[in-house]
């Protein structure tokens, strides 16, 4: 990925459904490193593992910071049948994070607290612009174009499918 700037308007290349998954924690309490720390570096792991295996699915995440408690993870899938695939597939490092996760909440009493949101997004029902940035997002997973080609206002881009 380019952090070069693309000079121009530009919006994502894709017209597909898409899946937006949200994940993150809250630290309740930085002094509680062995309920949190655990937590904050179980997820590097399995997002190696979905970068390294073409078809699963994850088509790119962005870490965000929400100073100074919240870390969080956005991610673009191409299909919600293959994020829970991941995520409830034996073989893989998310049900062994999950079920460690689990452990620690439960001992930490409170200490770190945890959240997901998915949005299954259809085709045709999401915009982007971005203006003299890189790849970013959704255009990060999909490309990006200039404006023009997908319409030059928001409600323009909304229409297409």
């Amino acid at each position: 990925m380019s952090t070069k700037p693309i000079e121009g308007r530009m919006t994502a290349a894709g017209q597909d459904d898409v899946v937006v998954f949200l994940i993150g924690m809250r630290i309740n309490s930085f002094a509680a490193l062995r309920s949190w720390l655990p937590v904050a570096k179980a997820m590097g792991p399995m997002l190696a593992e979905l970068s390294r295996e073409k078809g699963s699915g994850l088509l790119h995440y962005q870490t965000l910071l929400g100073f100074p408690r919240v870390l969080y993870l956005v991610q673009y899938w191409d299909s919600k049948e293959k994020l829970l695939a991941y995520a409830s597939a034996p073989d893989k490092r998310h049900r062994p994070a999950w079920a460690a996760f689990n452990r620690r909440l439960r001992e930490g009493r409170g200490k770190v607290g945890f959240w997901h949101e998915t949005y299954v997004v259809p085709a045709g029902s999401y915009g982007s612009i971005y203006l003299n940035m890189p790849e970013f997002g959704l255009g990060r997973a999909t490309g990006v174009v200039p404006v023009g080609r997908r319409g030059d206002r928001a409600a323009e881009r909304l229409r297409m499918s």
